[in-house]
């Protein structure tokens, strides 16, 4: 098999984040913040360590401002249903997932915002241009994410940041896409609030993602419950993170995250983009010169890790399904849960086969990937 499927979910896992899991369940898995005795203590500690990790990647200088939940899409609707008021006017761009897009909607369709949409180009980019023409001084939130899921085109997040904060605009991020190969200084970036994902880019494990919020920014609970302080209270507490971290925390999940972070920075991002541009690289002249394939992603040296594209007359699920029976190679097709980027790229109909090698591929993977493709392309693969 070879997996090139990473922008869904990174595989295979560092060797330190298999071992720390296991480790974690075999010496006890009790509730962090919940009882006194040494097991819950170790929880606490092992959870509160992976946070200072987070805080020193993504240069937060508070910890606690740094929150669990399960993944990126609970994180985004925490954050749009938290912040967001009624009478806004919030902006967004056609790139967005639908974890984005889809409480927005609801927003809307309820009267609650009015809500604008920043078109792309061909590759999926968005320019600053067209931020600054659409987030105003009027403007209450502007949703971004770092990199697009379907093209992997990296967006100019820190001019976007830079734009919003001098205009008092709240900056929401989605670093679902491109955190672990793209750094992310939510200081330098001016990002208010970030939702990330465990079990991508991170190199950790499904069901452990989360939120920051800087400081004075309020975020008002979606869920609330038990958060093993102030328990006499009927009230939810307003400090982070118990504010917006209810009930038991996946803390073997928490543990595989801090230990996937730390892989990263042993081994430098700079390393982990250059290796991913590498492999692109290779997957893009290799298909370069047939007339029949669509490619719809931007350059190596501005794109995350896809390659996004299409063959003549054939479905994406068929070249995928292909790729998968004949050739053992795992990639993704269809809409990637982002339509208005397929309506912006034209391709809602077919959908689009996504490549997206990762840190552990090599090149020779690559080079028969390339073939495959080359094969169903010329129809001589059978």
């Amino acid at each position: 098999m070879i997996y090139l499927d990473n922008a869904a979910t990174s595989w295979p896992k560092p060797p330190a984040v298999i071992q720390a899991v296991a480790d974690f369940i075999k010496r006890g898995c009790a509730n962090p913040g919940r009882s006194a005795h040494a097991m819950a203590r170790m929880a606490d500690d092992a959870v509160m360590h992976t946070r200072e990790i987070l805080a020193g990647f993504f240069n937060i200088s508070n910890p606690l401002r740094i929150v669990f939940m399960p993944n990126t899409t609970y994180a985004l609707n925490a954050a749009i249903h938290g912040i967001i008021n009624p009478g806004d006017h919030v902006v967004t761009t056609m790139m967005e997932h639908n974890s984005v897009l889809r409480p927005l909607s609801t927003l809307e369709k309820a009267g609650t915002i009015r809500l604008d949409f920043i078109e792309p180009d061909r590759f999926g980019r968005i320019t600053i241009q067209s931020i600054k023409k659409a987030v105003t001084k009027s403007t209450s939130v502007f949703c971004m994410t770092l990199s697009s899921n379907v093209t992997g085109a990296v967006m100019p997040v820190a001019e976007a940041g830079r734009h919003c904060r001098a205009n008092g605009v709240l900056f929401l991020v989605d670093s679902a896409q491109g955190a672990g190969a793209i750094p992310v200084d939510v200081e330098n970036m001016c990002i208010d609030i970030l939702a990330f994902s465990g079990h991508k880019g991170l190199l950790g494990l499904q069901g452990a993602g989360g939120l920051y919020v800087r400081d004075n920014v309020a975020v008002r609970p979606i869920v609330q419950g038990g958060t093993g302080s102030f328990s006499d209270s009927l009230e939810q507490p307003d400090m982070l993170p118990d504010a917006l971290e209810s009930g038991t925390l996946n803390v073997p999940g928490i543990v595989g995250l801090g230990k996937g972070v730390q892989y990263i920075i042993d081994t430098g991002i700079s390393a982990i983009f250059l290796k991913k541009q590498r492999l692109l690289r290779m997957l893009m002249e290799g298909i370069d010169k047939e007339s029949n394939i669509t490619v719809y992603s931007p350059p190596p040296e501005s794109n995350s890790g896809i390659l996004a594209f299409n063959i003549a007359d054939m479905d994406s699920s068929e070249v995928a399904y292909i790729l998968d029976k004949k050739f053992g190679i795992c990639v993704r097709s269809g809409l990637h849960c982002a339509p208005l980027a397929h309506r912006s790229l034209g391709t809602r109909d077919s959908g689009i086969v996504r490549i997206s090698p990762g840190f552990f591929n090599d090149e020779n993977e690559i080079d028969l990937t390339v073939k495959a493709i080359q094969g169903i392309a010329r129809g001589t693969y059978r």
